[in-house]
């Protein structure tokens, strides 16, 4: 066996692949969107705001690939089925579904040593049921729903499949990289007690659907990312679409690597699990963190 299998650009391609980015316009899904897209990928991205799709189309199109917006809901099934009618109408399937939209919800301060009756006091009048449901009908439920209404379509690309020649390998398996976060595994709520949660049930429901819809022929995979720029972490985006932390302070989030995460990061991590180097690898959580989890308390 020659080494030319392990050249980069044979083993990190993408070139030729279709994905959809869900949560496409901003923050980490931008930065799965560029990863992909930079290097050849085909990439829907979907979004509620028409505006930041189009922004992204606007300065982002400079790339090997190709960037196409559809506004819609993930959390809505007339949305997710009008959104794969679209796809079908100019692709057989498709290989790459990344699940990345996400809300943080309701937020709530409360001190280290505070009593019973002050926990309760903040928790009870502070949160409602209506903000935990809305947390976990964008972070989990969607989450669920979206995969479902795209397995035919990665089912067709995968090996196998009755369109598996569009695969880029052989037997390449289409894969679904669902993005989670470090909060669902630290053992904090961070102030977020149902965005955590959601987080953690969004890390499950992935495990549940490797070994579930193994089957298939199709891969899952969850990406935990630590402290990134994004719109949950700052004050929103500028017209580029991007989020700035501006005087983040790493050791105040004990963060060993001292920085940020930054687009690289999660980039070459969505690079990994869509090409030949991530083809083996399904049912798996992989934490980009800055080794944050490895050095806080965690169920990791």
């Amino acid at each position: 066996m020659s080494c030319a299998p392990f050249l980069v650009p044979r083993l990190f391609s993408v070139k030729g692949l279709v994905a959809v980015v869900t949560g496409g316009g901003t923050g980490i899904g931008l930065m799965a969107t560029q990863a992909l897209a930079a290097n050849g990928a085909k990439v829907y991205i979907v979004g509620r705001r028409k505006e930041a799709l189009d922004n992204v189309v606007k300065h982002y199109s400079d790339v090997e690939g190709k960037i196409i917006p559809l506004q819609g809901d993930v959390t809505k099934k007339d949305d997710l089925k009008r959104i794969v009618d679209q796809i079908k109408k100019e692709d057989e399937g498709i290989h790459i579904l990344v699940n990345n939209a996400g809300i943080v919800g309701e937020v709530t301060q409360v001190g280290k040593e505070a009593s019973g009756e002050e926990l309760r006091d903040k928790f009870w009048e502070g949160q409602t049921y209506e903000g935990w449901e809305n947390v976990f009908r964008t972070n989990v439920s969607s989450v669920f729903f979206t995969t479902a209404a795209f397995l035919p379509l990665l089912q067709r690309y995968t090996f196998g499949g009755d369109a598996a020649g569009k695969a880029i390998y052989d037997k390449y398996q289409t894969g679904v990289i669902t993005i989670s976060s470090i909060s669902g595994l630290l053992k904090i709520s961070q102030n977020h007690f149902a965005y955590n949660s959601s987080k953690g049930a969004t890390i499950h429901l992935n495990r549940m659907m490797s070994q579930e819809w193994a089957h298939t022929g199709i891969r899952f995979n969850t990406i935990a990312p630590g402290m990134f720029p994004s719109e949950m972490t700052t004050t929103g985006s500028d017209d580029k679409q991007k989020s700035s932390l501006k005087g983040f302070n790493p050791k105040s989030m004990l963060i060993p690597a001292e920085r940020a995460g930054e687009d690289e990061d999660l980039g070459g991590t969505v690079l990994y699990l869509s090409s030949r180097a991530g083809q083996y690898t399904s049912g798996v959580v992989l934490p980009v963190d800055g080794a944050t989890l490895a050095t806080n308390p965690s169920a990791y």
